[in-house]
C-alpha cells in the first residue's frame, strides 16, 4: 500500500507521454484510420447503408436507443453523432466531418434541431443518398429554426418563454464569444417534449436534456441539401413543440416522402417501431 502512494504521478506518467504519441501519430491519418476501422468492424455490412442519427435540442444520442439496437440486429453501421447544439453552421460542419470518414453510402437523420444541422451537414458530402428527418425542422435558405414557422400561421407549440429558462454560457461559435442556453423547464418538460415518455423517464431526460444556444436557434440556413437529395419526413401528430401543421408544410416544400405517427416530440423514445420503419423505407431505395 505504501509503495503505491509514495509517488502517484509516475503512475501516469508513461501511460499520458504514450497516449500524446499514439495521438500525434493518429491526427495526420485519422480520415483514412476511422474510415478503415469502420470497414473492418463492418465486415458483412458493406453492402448496407451507414445509418448516421443526429439528435436535436433537449436530447442526446442516448434517445436513438431503441433504433440503434434494431438497426444493428438488421446488420447497418450505425453511427449516433453528437451533435454539439452550438452553432448551426458549426454544428453541421462537425456532422460533415463524421460522415467524412464513412465509406459508402449514408442515410443521414435528424431529429427536431438536427433536422435543420443535417439540411446543411450534406450540402457537398458526396456519400449522403437520403435524408431522414424525424419530428424536425426542414429549413430553406436563409430560414433559422427561430424564424422557419410563423407561430400566427402554425400555431401549436408551447415551447416559450414561460417554458423554457435561459442561462448565460460560453460558446466559441458565438459572436464575441458569449451566449445563452436554452432548456426547457423540468416542470414543463413532458407536457412539452414527452408526453406520451412514461413521467419518471421523462424526468430523467429532462435532467439530462442538452441545452441550445441562442446562436444555434437564430443563425441562417445555408442552401439546403434536401433540394438535391431525395427525403423522408415523419410527422408527429402530437407534437407540442413543432406543430404538426408546419412539419407538413416543411416536408411538402422538400418533395419528402411523409409519413404520420400519433406522437409527441420524443418519437425517438416513445414510437421507435415508427421512425426505424422511415429509416429502413430510405435505406432501401439507397440500395
Amino acid at each position: 500500500m505504501s509503495v503505491g502512494l509514495r509517488s502517484p504521478k509516475r503512475r501516469w506518467m508513461y501511460p499520458a507521454l504514450a497516449f500524446s504519441a499514439a495521438l500525434a501519430a493518429f491526427v495526420p491519418n485519422a480520415v483514412g484510420s476511422v474510415a478503415a476501422a469502420a470497414d473492418s468492424g463492418a465486415g458483412q455490412h458493406t453492402a448496407k447503408p451507414t445509418i448516421v442519427l443526429v439528435h436535436g435540442a433537449f436530447a442526446d444520442s442516448s434517445g436513438w436507443t431503441t433504433e440503434i439496437r434494431d438497426l444493428q440486429r438488421l446488420g447497418y453501421p450505425v453511427v449516433a453523432a453528437a451533435d454539439p447544439l452550438r452553432g448551426l453552421s458549426a454544428d453541421a460542419d462537425y456532422v460533415r466531418s463524421v460522415l467524412q470518414t464513412i465509406d459508402g453510402p449514408v442515410v443521414l437523420v435528424g431529429h427536431s434541431y438536427g433536422g435543420a444541422v443535417i439540411t446543411n451537414a450534406a450540402r457537398g458530402a458526396d456519400n449522403v443518398k437520403a435524408l431522414v428527418y424525424v419530428g424536425a425542422f426542414v429549413p430553406d435558405k436563409g430560414e433559422s429554426i427561430a424564424t422557419v414557422l410563423d407561430p400566427q400561421k402554425y400555431p401549436g407549440s408551447l415551447l416559450g418563454p414561460d417554458t423554457t429558462v435561459v442561462r448565460p454560457a460560453p460558446n466559441a461559435s458565438a459572436q464575441g464569444g458569449k451566449d445563452a442556453d436554452i432548456y426547457i423547464k423540468p416542470q414543463d418538460f413532458r407536457s412539452v417534449f414527452a408526453a406520451d415518455v412514461s413521467a419518471s423517464d421523462a424526468s430523467v431526460m429532462a435532467a439530462t436534456q442538452r441545452p441550445l444556444s441562442y446562436t444555434a436557434e437564430t443563425e441562417p440556413s445555408g442552401e439546403p441539401a434536401w433540394k438535391t437529395i431525395p427525403s423522408w419526413d415523419l410527422v408527429t401528430l402530437n407534437d407540442k413543440a413543432i406543430p404538426p401543421a408546419g412539419q407538413r408544410f416543411m416536408a411538402g416544400r422538400a418533395h419528402a416522402h411523409v409519413a404520420y405517427v400519433k406522437s409527441s416530440h420524443a418519437v425517438m423514445v416513445s414510437h421507435p417501431k415508427a421512425v426505424l420503419g422511415v429509416v429502413l423505407d430510405a435505406a432501401r431505395h439507397v440500395g
